[in-house]
């Protein structure tokens, strides 16, 4: 590829902004008021930077890029495994959490009170997520123009209007329901709970790693990747602050909605201007721009998957191609384990709790896999070779070394405030919680006991050695 049709620093930036910034995340954010703009900064130097880094070289000096790949050179086919198994799984939790924002947006097209309707949710959660894996089926893909187009009408125009509508709400003098005081920023470091909110932040800085497989096609990366990481960066730390901080300021805080709170807020900004007319508008743009990225992660995380049925995890039946050269049955249990889990809106007292009980089972999921993630880069610095003229962490092994130990610290505080149920959220019984939540990790982590049995069973001579050289050959 010449330079002429390389990416632009224009194009990377938005790229990577399009891959992680999401409306969607931002009333869970908002629940914790001010104290949102330390943990929306904390967690940009404690993850967001360090996974783009990280990401960026290991996509750069391996030739097959992704999770699995990178996992299985550094530690084994184990490992490896494990780790597409964390981001695969991770969605299970999350399909029903961005299937619920959009059916909770799309009532305000009917009857707002619709979204605090737990069978109007889950219904509407199976009827969309079976229509789009019927639709995978057939191998239907949405061209690069769709899906920039629903970026653009349901990211960006949405999120450039509330930061536009709470800029005129403070220059109006409007009130408020929080202030930005010294005092309001920093959480109180005795209680633990204040720290829940990272479980919101982390999840919606997640996903760095999916843009920077591109990295070998940026012209003159040294130089263009450290630029569109810094203005992506900025583009959507400040985006989200600002979203999040706009429900904040508008709502109180006991109305709040983690499913239409974001909608909710245009209303009630469009309402106080007098222009309700766009509310159905708004709308709209929101279920297109969700629909638009949920299509394409219906197939995008079995593809790692199925790359690892190649070296003998999966039996044989998860591994079967229809025509369409898609992975039908891998698709249709991925179906079934969503619609399982996306009944945890009907077992929680409220939306709220069940939408936060999901977010937090992804969240500590997909913290799991960065950990391997950045011990991975960790081991494959010392062990691979760098390539010249690509994209390299500045600072050789001691930057590598110091980034992913930020990224570590991000992950690991992370996952310990996970299992802190919030006191902001009617989640019912604590206990109950817990029970629900632990299980959780466990029922997905443990089949990857049988499916170790299983590779050592019926490929016994599958090579396992936690060397880049030697699983180099077996690639």
């Amino acid at each position: 590829m010449n330079s002429i049709n390389k990416l632009s620093t224009f194009a990377l930036t938005l790229l990577i902004t399009g891959a992680i910034d999401s409306i969607r995340n931002l009333p869970a954010s908002a629940l914790y008021g001010s104290t949102i703009v330390f943990f929306f900064i904390f967690s940009a130097l404690a993850f967001l930077l360090p996974t783009a880094l990280v990401s960026a070289e290991l996509a750069a000096n391996v030739d097959e890029g992704g999770i699995y790949q990178w996992s299985r050179l550094a530690f084994g086919e184990r490992i490896g495994f494990l780790a597409v198994w964390l981001q695969w799984i991770n969605n299970i939790f999350w399909f029903p959490t961005i299937l619920s924002f959009i059916a909770g947006t799309a009532a305000y097209l009917i009857d707002p009170a619709l979204a605090q309707n737990k069978y109007y949710l889950v219904g509407t959660i199976l009827t969309v997520f079976w229509s789009l894996t019927l639709i995978n089926l057939y191998g239907v893909r949405l061209s690069t123009k769709f899906t920039s187009f629903c970026a653009i009408t349901g990211l960006i125009v949405p999120m450039v209007m509330i930061i536009v509508l709470l800029i005129s709400w403070l220059l109006l003098g409007r009130p408020l329901q929080i202030h930005l005081t010294p005092s309001t920023i920093i959480p109180e470091w005795r209680h633990l709970d204040n720290w829940v909110a990272l479980t919101a932040v982390m999840l919606g800085f997640a996903g760095m790693e999916l843009a920077t497989v591109h990295v070998k096609e940026v012209h003159q990366p040294q130089k263009t990747f450290p630029k569109a990481l810094a203005f992506s960066t900025l583009i959507i730390l400040m985006t989200m602050m600002l979203g999040s901080l706009a429900i904040a300021f508008v709502l109180p805080h006991d109305k709040i909605n983690l499913v239409n709170g974001t909608i909710q807020t245009f209303a009630y900004f469009l309402e106080a201007y007098h222009l309700n007319w766009l509310t159905p508008v708004l709308t709209l743009l929101l279920v297109i721009g969700s629909l638009g990225g949920v299509i394409s992660w219906v197939i995008s995380p079995i593809k790692g998957l199925a790359q690892a049925a190649q070296h003998g995890f999966l039996p044989p039946f998860f591994q079967k191609h229809n025509q369409h050269n898609v992975p039908q049955n891998l698709l249709i249990m991925q179906a079934i384990l969503v619609s399982i889990f996306c009944m945890a809106f009907l077992f929680l007292p409220s939306i709220n709790g069940s939408y936060w009980l999901l977010t937090a089972l992804t969240t500590q999921l997909y913290m799991l896999m960065y950990v391997l993630m950045f011990l991975s880069a960790l081991r494959l610095r010392n062990t691979m070779p760098q390539r010249q003229n690509t994209f390299n962490i500045p600072g050789g092994k001691i930057g590598t070394r110091i980034v992913c130990l930020f990224g570590l610290i991000g992950c690991f505080i992370t996952l310990m405030v996970g299992f802190i149920p919030p006191t902001t959220i009617d989640i019912g019984n604590p206990l109950n919680y817990e029970i629900l939540f632990c299980c959780g990790l466990i029922v997905m982590i443990l089949p990857i006991r049988f499916f170790y049995r299983y590779q050592i069973r019926t490929n016994p001579k599958i090579t396992r050695e936690p060397n880049y050289m030697a699983a180099k050959e077996n690639t």
